[in-house]
């Protein structure tokens, strides 16, 4: 006697018809007949007597069936009990990021670690927004890493530097500085034309301050966004041109760029936790997958 005799036969109760079960059952009928004969040679009793082209379970196969269906609904719950408990044993972690990193980073991370054979059984959440916005929300407890820009003044947190991104002067194709610089610009040159500008809620607002500043140039600016791909759809229109990461979605865009001629800071992307928050196991594994593959890429 084996499960899927026991399968067929309930299967066969429920129909009375040989055809109609097999097909069910997705097997062939000689298949479900021999299956239903060895079933009814071991038990030593007929199950099912003809009934014209049909089939009628005898009484033997009454009282079999209830014990039948006890196991086969026992069998049934213990593969559910083990499916939820494989569900309950994963961990899930929070990652929240930058929208920037939501296009090819994240992803990318994402699938490495899943590829690896000592990786944790978990499940992954994720959040995106701002850099301020991400950190109070990981101080909050709502996150378990971020990936943003570096804020100061955040004693608690701690920032590790991930990722260098290149930061580029964009304009439309057919802006002034398109058609005068093929490939890079003094930021001289643009200061005379707006500018689209990273709002107080982009951790990369205090960068490009401090850019300006060291070259001591004042943008004229002509309006406030908060993420990458608002800009770069401003800029393509000619609102105004930009100071922006050289992001791989720029190529979708009407844009131009230009490589920054200064000498500026390197720019970084930086992966954050909190100091005093214990990191379980699987979270840890994760952080320091992070940090090990930025190191590979340097």
């Amino acid at each position: 006697m084996n499960l899927k005799q026991l399968y067929y036969f309930k299967r066969l109760s429920e129909t009375e018809h040989y055809t109609e079960a097999a097909s069910s059952l997705f097997i062939t009928q000689p298949s479900l007949s021999h299956a239903i004969s060895e079933l009814e040679k071991e038990l030593g009793v007929s199950l099912f007597a003809r009934k014209g082209r049909n089939v009628e379970i005898t009484q033997n196969g009454k009282r079999f069936l209830p014990y039948v269906e006890d196991a086969l609904t026992s069998l049934e719950n213990g593969r559910m009990t083990l499916q939820k408990s494989g569900l309950e044993n994963k961990e899930n972690i929070r990652i929240a990021f930058i929208y920037t990193m939501g296009e090819y980073v994240v992803p990318q991370l994402i699938h490495k670690y899943s590829t690896l054979p000592s990786r944790h059984n978990v499940t992954f959440s994720f959040t995106q927004g701002t850099s301020l916005t991400l950190l109070q929300e990981l101080k909050a407890g709502k996150s378990d890493l971020t990936i943003c820009s570096y804020i100061p003044d955040e004693p608690d947190i701690d920032f590790i530097p991930i990722i260098q991104q290149e930061l580029v002067v964009v304009t439309a194709k057919d802006h002034p500085l398109a058609r005068l610089y093929q490939n890079e610009v003094d930021l001289v040159e643009t200061i005379h034309y707006p500018y689209i500008y990273f709002s107080e809620n982009s951790g990369l607002r205090p960068f490009i301050d401090n850019v300006f500043m060291q070259q001591k140039l004042v943008p004229d600016i002509a309006c406030y966004v908060d993420e990458d791909t608002a800009m770069a759809g401003l800029v393509s229109i000619d609102y105004g041109i930009a100071i922006m990461p050289r992001i791989s979605a720029l190529s979708y865009y009407n844009v131009h760029i230009l490589a920054i001629k200064n000498k500026i800071p390197p720019r970084y992307i930086y992966l954050a936790t909190m100091k005093d928050r214990v990191l379980s196991p699987a979270i840890q594994s994760f952080r320091n997958f992070i940090i090990d593959d930025s190191q590979k890429k340097r």
